[in-house]
């Protein structure tokens, strides 16, 4: 063990459902929303669950957060000892649920401490690894830029499901803002040739809206470029959070606290604000273009949730070089990398390139 990297190990609060058939670990089967034994298939029910599938999460007051901090991990690793077999295994810090893989047996960990936030909300997986490799092989064989050969035989290595920590944030906002205008209009010049010139005009304001669940991750550790190709999660079907949705999966505790992703929030919502402003100064003067746009926005009744959002990954491998890839738990939807063929861009630019001077020469033969 290097010297940058330190080791503790920790009594956990461990919880791991039991077959009463057979003993072994029942785990959380996506199809049917239910605990299955992957041995002698007997089923258990959720407790509650189908009581608190239409319930709302609460919305938690985001100024009387204790825990706000975020976590700096680093190489930090946690000790388990299985209580099934016995085996000394290593987690990361922030795992909180994984499965031995010496006997299979779920290991679900205290996901909250005095320091932390625990999760009041959970989006169950709704899709298996099966329907997930199944949507895996439509996504290669759409991804027309890919070489004939990976559309063909990419196989996806093995899928790990995760539950990935999420904030979402409510806040009503209000924005003064200063803009300028413009409407375009046409004129003729002495020739009688049409010229569009545009008639500027200042204005000021005040816009109001509501922002409802504004998602940010709480990880740093996964590649947010992919992680925003299979979204949106419909949040509107989060539960009340329930160890038991964990069982087979692996679960991160979240890394980027509550003060830093509400930073992330905040600048997004700016974002947002600044494209709705626009739109609606457009709409309110009849205008055609926005241009120095100044704004400054208050955010009040400020709430939070903490979430737990299901996804599968893998990999695939072409050609030496390893690909990653993603599956919504929820949707299904896929997003990830993948090889593109120089011949099929080439190909695709000289045929884009052919019907602009088709339509060029189209225009000038009829400009006559």
């Amino acid at each position: 063990m290097s010297t940058n990297e330190k080791q503790e190990f920790i009594e956990v609060d461990e919880y791991d459902a039991k077959c009463p058939s057979c003993g072994a670990s029942i785990k959380f089967h996506p199809a049917s929303g239910k605990l299955v034994c992957p041995y002698c298939h007997h089923t258990e029910e959720i407790p509650n669950a189908e009581l608190e599938a239409d319930l709302e999460i609460d919305e938690l007051d985001f100024h009387q957060a204790e825990a706000r901090s975020s976590f700096r991990w680093g190489a930090e690793k946690k000790i388990v000892i299985c209580d099934a077999c016995a085996a000394e295994l290593v987690y990361d810090a922030l795992e909180v649920a994984n499965v031995c893989p010496y006997c299979g047996s779920n290991h679900v960990m205290e996901i909250k401490d005095d320091h932390s936030i625990a999760p009041n909300g959970i989006i169950p997986f709704q899709l298996t690894l099966e329907q997930a490799n199944e949507n895996f092989q439509k996504w290669i064989k759409g991804r027309w830029f890919a070489p004939n050969e990976a559309r063909q035989s990419a196989k996806a290595e093995a899928f790990t499901g995760i539950y990935l920590p999420y904030w979402t944030f409510d806040t009503k906002t209000a924005s003064q803002y200063t803009a300028t205008y413009g409407r375009r209009r046409t004129v003729y010049d002495k020739d009688g040739k049409p010229q569009t010139v545009t008639d500027w005009y200042r204005t000021r304001g005040f816009y109001q809206e509501f922002i409802d669940d504004h998602l940010v991750l709480a990880s740093t550790r996964y590649d947010a470029h992919i992680l925003s190709k299979v979204e949106p999660f419909y949040l509107t079907n989060a539960r009340p959070y329930q160890k038991e949705y964990l069982h087979g999966f692996v679960a991160e505790r979240y890394s980027i606290g509550l003060d830093d992703g509400w930073k992330i929030a905040k600048n997004e919502i700016h974002h947002y604000l600044e494209s709705q402003i626009t739109q609606h100064i457009l709409w309110k003067h009849r205008a055609h273009v926005v241009k120095n746009l100044r704004f400054s926005t208050v955010h009040s009744d400020i709430t939070y949730k903490h979430l737990m959002l299901p996804l599968w990954l893998s990999t695939f491998r072409y050609r030496d070089k390893v690909y990653q890839f993603m599956v919504n738990g929820q949707t299904g939807k896929v997003g990830g990398e993948y090889p593109i063929s120089p011949i099929k861009v080439t190909i695709t630019i000289f045929i884009l390139l052919l019907f602009v001077l088709l339509g060029y020469f189209f225009f000038m033969e009829n400009s006559y």
